[in-house]
């Protein structure tokens, strides 16, 4: 892509040569300020990744992957048809019209729920054409192309995507988790339903404050922290 991209005041953005959240990781690891969206954008799929400096310890900062989740759900719903559906899953993963269509992974320079991260990484991998290995593994995994959005370019989404999670990254900041808890809470697909979240299976009732994933196996319910999805930092 070589059109010039457009970003809300303190995001600045980078072309990856490779996987986009690697090249986020590479560049927070170094030092670079927070606010950088590395992406690569092809016809077939597109992926991008977040910087930040959070002030937070860990839990609280692990609000950031809602955050992202949210504001490509409300990108995807400004671009893409009003008849297209997108929900997101606890986990990470994005659904359009019920199927798999990507998902989202995080990375933080710790993993100690007691330490405020020198950084964190949220990205995406979104699949546009279908037949393309970032579809994934799921028996319902779907690309956007399929389900009516051939309309909606890598470079508006990603624009998209920017204003609308610096839009409830601000809001968490202002007003505390309530108002992004309470969007992403009707978007999360599954609730009310049997799950199984990072190996453990129960009945997925939403979540805690701290977007934790609450699950109830008999008379029992457990919470999993949202800290249970990082991966480990290199």
């Amino acid at each position: 892509m070589t059109e010039t991209l457009t970003f809300p005041p303190l995001m600045w953005d980078e072309a990856a040569n490779g996987p986009a959240f690697d090249h986020a990781v590479m560049r927070a690891v170094t030092g670079c300020d927070a606010g950088l969206i590395a992406h690569r954008l092809r016809p077939e799929a597109m992926q991008a990744a977040l910087v930040f400096a959070p002030e937070v310890v860990l839990p609280k900062a692990m609000a950031m992957l809602p955050a992202c989740a949210v504001g490509l759900q409300n990108a995807l719903g400004a671009l893409a048809p009003p008849e297209v559906a997108v929900h997101l899953d606890w986990d990470g993963g994005i659904r359009v019209n019920g199927a798999a269509c990507g998902s989202f992974r995080v990375m933080a320079s710790t993993q100690d729920p007691e330490q405020t991260p020198d950084w964190l990484v949220v990205g995406f991998d979104l699949p546009l054409m279908p037949g393309v290995p970032d579809m994934g593994e799921a028996p319902d995994a779907t690309a956007l192309y399929a389900e009516g959005c051939a309309d909606v370019t890598p470079p508006a989404l990603l624009e998209a995507w920017a204003r609308h999670t610096l839009n409830w990254v601000t809001r968490w900041e202002s007003d505390g988790p309530s108002s992004l808890h309470a969007e992403w809470r009707g978007l999360v697909h599954g609730i009310g339903e049997e799950a199984t979240l990072c190996g453990e299976t129960g009945t997925f009732l939403g979540a805690d404050e701290d977007f934790g994933a609450l699950i109830r196996s008999g008379e029992n319910t457990r919470i999993i922290p949202l800290t249970a999805l990082l991966e480990e930092a290199p």
